[in-house]
């Protein structure tokens, strides 16, 4: 009987001692869930990218412009629209192919800085109607206008910051401009 009992509590032991050797496998993937989902939102990427352009094309940097409006066409690619809510879903839906054409423009003209900023230009509106459709992001943003741009037609971008740095005339009047409108 003793025998008997003594295997019962072995057999115990040795199940209970397999069962928690598995447990450590079932915690990778549930611990990488969490870290997909609280991935910053689509949108925030798009104009992420939008301001890592913007400062390149400031600092007159015709690849950090070209990097950045790659990484833009990728960002826009991974919005899915069901995700958003509707005022994003309609500015989106509107926008999405024309800021991916920019993104790609702008990636593939490095070396022509001129060009990069006339997509720029285009590309500026309609990241403006995206963020002011963001408007709870909690990330502060500025509108911002040179007057000088485009032989004094003037230029408009989105800026994370107050202090003016142009992405139209770069190093030779970075301050040029003003703050328009304030957003979020």
């Amino acid at each position: 009987m003793k025998t008997f009992l003594l295997s019962i509590a072995i057999a115990t032991i040795f199940l209970s001692a397999c069962t928690s050797n598995q447990k450590p496998a079932q915690h990778p993937a549930i611990a990488t869930k969490p870290a997909a989902q609280t991935s910053s939102s689509p949108i925030k990427e798009v104009i992420m990218a939008y301001l890592q352009l913007k400062n390149a094309l400031a600092a007159d940097d015709d690849q950090g412009a070209a990097a950045a409006g790659n990484t833009l066409k990728l960002a826009a690619g991974k919005v899915t629209i069901a995700a958003l809510n509707p005022a994003q879903s309609k500015v989106f839906s509107e926008i999405a192919d024309d800021v991916k054409e920019h993104g790609e423009h702008i990636g593939a003209n490095a070396g022509n800085i001129k060009h990069q900023r006339e997509h720029f230009e285009m590309l500026s509106q309609e990241i403006y109607e995206l963020a002011k459709a963001d408007g709870k992001s909690g990330q502060k943003l500025y509108y911002e206008h040179c007057p000088m741009y485009n032989n004094k037609k003037g230029g408009n971008w989105i800026s994370e910051t107050k202090v003016i740095k142009n992405p139209y005339l770069g190093k030779e009047m970075v301050t040029c401009g003003s703050i328009k409108e304030e957003l979020n």
